[in-house]
């Protein structure tokens, strides 16, 4: 089995078939496995995942996840895949008809454990915006990669050297992929990317990161740093990646998420928890060398959301 797609579902019945159409068109050429774990939907997707079981029973593999949350089900199809790479499709995306055939080439040529990928972003008002892959010959490639926040479909990996390593998504939050994503670059020398629009991201509504109102799980940052920041002391990689690390905190802390915790009085404990967290793990951060080549304007959002009360 050359590549094992793995696709969460959770309430995607609207996006699903398009998803679906999409990976099955990919894998036309190649000996492949899609995965569909469905995680407790309450639309017709599970309707929908049984009709494609029908369809194609050589293909698609229809599994449901009691638990909760994209990690457990990302989770779970790596325990089922069987693979020599996998790949994490989300349920209301797409990729490119040649995809799978170019990745695995790549992953032939180079052997690669990880293989980087162009993407195409479709903004909710319809525009889109071509997302780069990183170089992985850059000799700042991997610093790039940590701070970039990649998502997992993003990238393409051998299923073994990933078992290997232990990698698995923190169950029980969102933000479970940012706790992951930057620590694979510890392990590896091996990676490869090619700089084409082999995946299509749309930005749902209704998500839970796209939400206009509070959620409790906004506060899942913090558990996801605490992991993020574990897994580089693990590695031995905090000093080496100090500076990278400092910038990828004040940045999710004090500029992404603050957008979030800044939707309601409720967010007041975040501003709180984000100080706490900062004076824990890098005091020092207002002399961050990445934060002093800053815009002015970031400079000053991150002032304001630091002394927010």
């Amino acid at each position: 089995m050359q590549i094992s797609v793995i696709i969460p579902v959770y309430n995607a019945a609207k996006y699903l078939r398009r998803c679906l159409d999409s990976v099955i068109k990919s894998v036309e050429e190649i000996k492949a496995e899609i995965l569909v774990v469905n995680n407790n939907s309450t639309d017709d997707s599970p309707r929908i995942i049984n009709s494609y079981y029908k369809k194609y029973p050589q293909l698609v593999r229809a599994y449901n996840c009691a638990k909760w949350g994209a990690a457990a089900v990302r989770n779970m199809g790596v325990e089922k895949a069987s693979g020599n790479y996998i790949w994490f499709v989300d349920a209301d995306d797409e990729i490119s008809p040649d995809a799978t055939v170019k990745l695995l080439r790549v992953a032939k040529e180079t052997g690669a454990d990880l293989i980087m990928m162009g993407a195409t972003k479709i903004y909710r008002d319809g525009h889109a915006q071509y997302l780069r892959a990183l170089d992985a010959d850059d000799e700042k490639f991997k610093e790039r990669f940590v701070r970039s926040g990649l998502g997992p479909w993003q990238v393409m990996l051998k299923r073994k050297w990933y078992t290997q390593n232990g990698f698995t998504f923190k169950e029980g939050i969102i933000h479970e992929d940012m706790e992951m994503m930057p620590a694979l670059i510890l392990h590896t020398d091996k990676c490869a990317s090619i700089d084409e629009p082999l995946y299509k991201y749309y930005e749902t509504p209704g998500s839970v990161l796209h939400k206009k109102d509070w959620d409790p799980h906004y506060l899942d940052i913090f558990p996801a740093l605490e992991g993020v920041y574990e897994r580089f002391q693990k590695a031995g990689a905090i000093k080496k990646y100090h500076d990278t690390l400092e910038w990828f905190f004040v940045w999710n802390l004090l500029l992404d998420s603050a957008n979030d915790f800044a939707k309601s009085p409720e967010g007041k404990i975040g501003f709180e928890r984000s100080r706490k967290m900062l004076k824990k793990y890098f005091p020092n951060w207002r002399k961050s060398p990445i934060m002093k080549n800053a815009n002015l304007r970031t400079k000053i959002k991150v002032r304001l959301n630091y002394y927010h009360k």
